[in-house]
């Protein structure tokens, strides 16, 4: 016997909708990479929406073609984030911050058959366009007294001019829930990248999720100002979450600078933010030294890499916001987990509780997860056992576009495929998830491991650290040692022995760096995550003292 109930698929235009009819006066503000800051509403959102999506089907593209962006966080962008997808095509969205031989080798396979950019990846553009093999329209969003004359793009059109002239009463498209809806490609894999394809089913449900009390909780009532990129995982998801409950949203642009994203936060009333490490730190950095407040903001999601324990308590403690830290991978829409208290540890101690916020926190509903040992046996959940991370759910990948790689799963006993994520971890009794290290930055010292995050969150606990970075070198006893690479703020002085010696009843001796180096900057990836493949090369022949 099936349930009686009306059978509408679950699509990423029925969000756009929804925001528009209940919704549709709520405000959208973007500082543009014009630097000045525009201003609309959600109906607005839907209204252009679907003038992009006209005009893709003026295009002749096919059901599923991609179309690529290269552009910040903005309203432009999430138009094409509902038109694109509304109308039954794919949105790409590329991360400019790649090297351009990278960002030409992922349209390529992704058969981009329209790229649309924001106007300070001119230069990038003009440097790969030659090589998009499968682009046939380029499209700079900008107004179309603002295209540039000289571009060297053959055929390059204005945003403006491009939806300008389309119906605004286009009727959305049904189809399938389980169609594709957007791709991105992760850097986190070996070899070239490989995208993470993602449904309208997959986003729905993950959207939903998000907005629960106990992970984004997002709501009408807040600001919300997601710095992370749009292009990085679909901003976390928050662009279609917000539209889901109606709440305000606040785009940064280009400008992501410590001073920026303050103003922005209190000019716009953020009341809610999200971003990775490196982007709070600037803002931080900037507060600190000018006395500045927080007026309204009452909560912030950091992700993206693991948050050092003085960022968090920076943020509490000082400028009384409450830290959710997350954890997830563009394999997983990106949410896995997010760390929120249970109602038995609210009469608990502030010490205790900063203790379990600074773990990656429980499993969100459509997710499970559990550590193996090295023969994939499934390790107890005592907050002390510690193995590789494994995670399967309705909006995590089974295999990568054009199933490069093969079949990632790891089948259980019952045939369940679970998604390996790389992760060292432990979970403990009431599922609060910790991320140990990565399995390829794990540390194994005399048969023992030592995790790089915590030497690295003890070194930039120490005011004179600004970034730390910790890898293991060759030691002939112990196989490996750890040192940690560090970054000196403005002005700051410590010597390696201070270093060292502050790490001295912080963590067991044998598991105290053996040396400190003092680096001018530590390698970041393009979503912000150290990149310790890169920090090792530059380390290339470095000797531990003594040997």
């Amino acid at each position: 016997m099936l349930g009686l109930m009306q059978d509408q698929p679950l699509l990423i235009s029925s969000l756009i909708e929804f925001a528009e009819r209940h919704h549709g006066d709520g405000e959208i503000v973007s500082r543009r990479v014009e630097g000045d800051i525009h201003r609309y509403t959600w109906a607005d959102v839907a209204r252009r929406s679907r003038q992009v999506a006209s005009a893709l089907d003026g295009e002749n593209l096919l059901f599923s073609d991609r179309i690529a962006t290269l552009a910040w966080n903005g309203y432009r962008h999430l138009e094409l984030y509902y038109g694109v997808s509304g109308s039954g095509r794919v949105l790409h969205t590329i991360n400019p911050r790649l090297h351009p031989e990278q960002i030409a080798w992922i349209a390529n396979h992704a058969e981009d058959q329209i790229l649309c950019f924001d106007l300070s990846f001119l230069p990038l553009v003009q440097a790969v366009h030659a090589k998009c093999a499968t682009v046939k329209k380029w499209i700079a969003l900008c107004d179309a007294d603002k295209l540039p004359a000289d571009s060297g793009i053959p055929g390059l059109v204005s945003y403006e001019a491009w939806i300008g002239d389309q119906p605004t009463d286009y009727a959305w498209p049904s189809f399938d829930e389980n169609s594709a809806s957007s791709m991105c490609y992760t850097s986190g894999t070996t070899g070239n990248p490989k995208a993470a394809l993602y449904s309208h089913r997959s986003t729905i449900l993950h959207a939903y999720a998000a907005a629960l009390p106990d992970v984004m909780g997002l709501s009408a009532r807040d600001s919300v100002l997601p710095v992370v990129p749009m292009f990085h995982v679909n901003a976390w998801g928050i662009p279609y979450s917000a539209a889901l409950t109606g709440a305000k949203v606040v785009f940064p642009g280009p400008a992501l600078d410590g001073k920026s994203v303050y103003e922005l936060i209190e000019a716009e009333k953020v009341t809610y933010a999200a971003g990775v490490p490196t982007v709070w730190q600037m803002l931080l950095t900037h507060m600190k030294p000018a006395g500045l407040r927080f007026t309204t903001l009452k909560r912030t999601v950091i992700g993206g890499s693991a948050c050092p324990p003085a960022m968090i308590h920076a943020f509490q403690q000082d400028y009384g916001v409450e830290v959710l830290h997350a954890w997830g991978m563009t394999e997983m829409s990106p949410l896995g987990t997010l760390c929120t208290l249970k109602n038995k540890h609210l009469s608990m101690s502030a010490d205790a509780q900063d203790a379990i916020r600074l773990k990656q926190g429980r499993a969100i509903f459509g997710v499970d997860m559990k550590i193996v040992d090295g023969d994939g046996k499934e390790l107890p959940w005592d907050g002390k056992a510690y193995g590789d991370l494994l995670v399967k759910g309705p909006w995590i990948v089974k295999e990568y576009f054009k199933a490069e790689g093969g079949n990632p799963l790891v089948p259980d006993a019952q045939g369940r495929g679970w998604f390996p994520t790389g992760d060292v971890a432990t979970i403990d009794a009431d599922g609060f998830l910790q991320i140990t290290d990565r399995s390829k930055d794990v540390i194994k010292s005399g048969g023992e491991w030592i995790s790089s995050i915590d030497i690295e969150n003890i070194a930039v606990a120490h005011p004179a650290i600004a970034m730390a970075a910790c890898i293991g070198v060759f030691h002939p006893k112990w196989d490996e040692r750890p040192v940690v690479a560090v970054v000196k703020r403005p002005g700051a002085e410590v010597t390696r022995e201070e270093l060292l010696k502050f790490y001295e009843g912080k963590t067991a001796k044998w598991q105290i760096p053996d040396d400190v180096i003092f680096v001018e900057a530590i390698p970041i990836g393009a979503t912000g995550k150290i990149l310790k493949t890169k920090l090792r090369e530059q380390l290339k022949g470095y000797k531990l003292p003594g040997l």
